[in-house]
């Protein structure tokens, strides 16, 4: 099922929003504030489970430890998957960091595309040279960024 709910574009159409540069004043510098909160908070959230799987496997005759081999990724992508694909359109550090995603089209992040979306950042981070893409392209958006159509605004304007 697509979801087709647009954010409302205050003053007129969605793509002349994208026309007024205060929406981008220091994007790239929130961008890596966020990523360093997320990580805290990824690795706060594999602190809790660790011992919650462990328990699960006593009850499952060992069978829940074997979760233990996908856990940093399973963690990692259903909290970027309910966080950016939830109502803020942000993660908590993009939320701490006055940063949200938005999609060019006007229609919302789906739980899908913010997986995709991390899935693209790690695969452009084994190409180091890349992550330098924001300094050149329109908007300061990611390579990952252009190919799902998103670009990352400030949140209070």
């Amino acid at each position: 099922m697509q979801n087709t709910q647009t954010f409302d574009a205050p003053g007129g159409s969605y793509s002349d929003r994208y026309d007024d540069w205060r929406l981008f004043e220091g994007v790239r510098t929130r961008r890596i504030f966020a990523f360093l909160i997320d990580y805290a908070m990824v690795f706060i959230l594999i602190v809790v489970a660790v011992p919650v799987i462990f328990l699960m496997g006593f009850a499952t005759f060992g069978a829940a430890w074997l979760l233990y081999t996908i856990l940093t990724p399973m963690v990692a992508l259903l909290y970027i998957g309910w966080t950016v694909g939830g109502q803020a359109q942000a993660t908590i550090g993009m939320r701490i960091a006055g940063i949200r995603l938005e999609r060019y089209d006007g229609r919302r992040i789906d739980f899908i595309t913010a997986i995709v979306h991390a899935v693209l950042f790690w695969a452009q981070t084994a190409f180091l040279p890349l992550l330098l893409a924001p300094l050149f392209l329109e908007h300061k958006r990611t390579l990952h960024d252009l190919a799902l159509g998103i670009v990352a605004v400030r949140s209070e304007r």
